[in-house]
């Protein structure tokens, strides 16, 4: 589950100070597809960053799992995102030398998980690339670096997989298989995903659209898969 209690982010722009967000009470259980929807400078990208503990709020309290990670020191926070949480870029990140395969497998090394090799297997045929995992990210299209992006990021089992404008970069018809691909990881695996998007026909898709403006929430609906 994640939490935010009375949540804020201020931040100093010249010789102003600029508010973010402004006292965010969120709540989402685990398990649940979240769409985050709003105009640019709402805050979007920014309370994905407190939710993944890659900035702390000015004030308020984030819980992970019943964990306040606004409490936790900077090596139990990357502990905390290696093992728990997966992260989905705009752009892939992915690595240049590596093939698609060895993308996937990188993190599982890193984390010294057994198997490892098998599940980087499973994970590329999972995302449909079973015959483009020896292919190197300039070899693929931008929609299957994508999802190579996504096969890594289920690659420890994160609880939690947090997209930041995932289809941004593709255009209509690739944006929209990746998200029926995110719809169908998430259901398979039972994590809880918060995406990030500025596509409204795909945000109301998700179990729940929570709608941002001026750094404060807006709106809070069910959406089509509820």
């Amino acid at each position: 589950m994640i939490r935010l209690e009375r949540v804020s982010k201020t931040v100093v722009s010249g010789s102003e100070q600029l508010t973010i967000l402004r006292g965010i009470d969120l709540e989402i259980p685990a398990g649940q597809f979240v769409a985050v929807v709003g105009p640019s400078g709402s805050g979007k990208s920014t309370l994905l960053s407190l939710i993944a503990g890659l900035d702390a709020p000015t004030d308020g309290d984030v819980f992970l799992e019943g964990r306040n990670i606004t409490k936790m020191s900077e090596d139990d926070l990357a502990d905390l995102r290696g093992s728990r949480v997966g992260f989905v870029f705009q752009s892939f990140h992915l690595i240049p030398s590596f093939t698609a395969y060895e993308n996937v497998l990188v993190p599982m090394e890193i984390a010294g998980r057994r198997a490892a090799h098998a599940r980087a297997d499973a994970l590329i045929e999972e995302v449909g690339l079973g015959k483009r995992g020896h292919h190197y990210p300039s070899q693929l299209s931008g929609g299957e670096q994508q999802r190579v992006a996504i096969a890594r990021a289920f690659a420890n089992e994160p609880q939690i997989l947090l997209a930041d404008e995932p289809t941004g970069n593709l255009d209509a018809a690739n944006g929209a298989h990746l998200f029926d691909l995110l719809v169908a990881l998430n259901r398979a695996h039972g994590t809880t995903l918060v995406l990030v998007t500025h596509d409204l026909a795909l945000a109301s898709r998700a179990n729940r659209v929570i709608s941002l403006a001026e750094g404060r929430v807006v709106g809070d609906v069910a959406g089509e898969l509820t």
